[in-house]
């Protein structure tokens, strides 16, 4: 099956076009370095020839709610409205687990995309994921001297298990919102950052921060974990860590 991945190249994405090579898919990379701008539509028509399923993990780079909101609402402008054009007969938006609870600006910027999916022309299917494992790369890397770490707990996953189940629902038929995805169990996000940054070439301080208000509160008191049953990753945190 001829398989497009929006953001292909991203750190999701790679993992996607991966999993369909070697599943023995064909990978369509939808991304500026391949040729294709969601945001103008430029190149889509030709890209999305003979493309069965669209997997979107496309990502904006922002966390401004204002930024983020139109990216993903150019986005759905031009990818919906092509797909149909090509016949694709599946579209599957991966999103973030508890968009629905805490109220960050870059979720509600998800939600928008998931609802623009839903609405859109094309069948859909919406993955909620909780953070990744390499989420506390991303955090451990920023700043200088000082590592600020989210005061959040989460049910990691290995961002490969993510790409594997975006595959496996691409290949399915189109099902709406699906079960949340989450990692074996919960964790304190703030002490797997600090791991992560004890482990590093640079001595830094690590330090927790929490967020004012109620947005604080939800995220340390766990809005941000599956809420009820759905499928669990494999691989904990200790063993993704020991293989790094």
């Amino acid at each position: 099956m001829r398989i497009a991945v929006a953001g292909g190249t991203g750190r999701v994405g790679r993992l996607v076009v991966e999993a369909a090579g070697s599943s023995g898919h064909e990978p369509v990379v939808l991304a500026r370095s391949a040729g294709v701008d969601l945001t103008t539509g430029a190149g889509l028509d030709a890209a999305l020839a003979g493309v069965a399923a669209v997997i979107d993990v496309s990502d904006p780079a922002t966390t401004s709610r204002r930024k983020a909101t139109a990216f993903y609402e150019r986005a759905a402008e031009h990818l919906l409205p092509a797909e149909q054009r090509a016949g694709v007969r599946h579209h599957v938006v991966l999103s973030i687990v508890g968009i629905d609870r805490v109220g960050l600006g870059y979720y509600r910027a998800k939600q928008r995309q998931e609802a623009l999916a839903m609405a859109g022309p094309v069948p859909a299917s919406v993955l909620r994921a909780t953070q990744f494992h390499e989420f506390t790369l991303q955090v451990s890397e920023r700043g200088g001297r000082f590592a600020l770490a989210p005061v959040m707990r989460s049910q990691p996953i290995a961002a490969r298990e993510v790409a594997a189940a975006l595959l496996e629902l691409a290949l399915s038929e189109p099902a709406g919102l699906v079960p949340e995805l989450a990692g074996p169990r919960a964790e304190d996000m703030a002490v797997l950052v600090s791991r992560v940054v004890r482990a590093g070439p640079k001595r830094r301080i690590v330090v927790p921060v929490r967020l004012p208000g109620r947005l604080g509160r939800a995220m340390a008191g766990g809005a941000l974990l599956p809420k009820g049953p759905g499928p669990r990753g494999q691989q904990t945190f200790d063993e993704w860590f020991a293989a790094r």
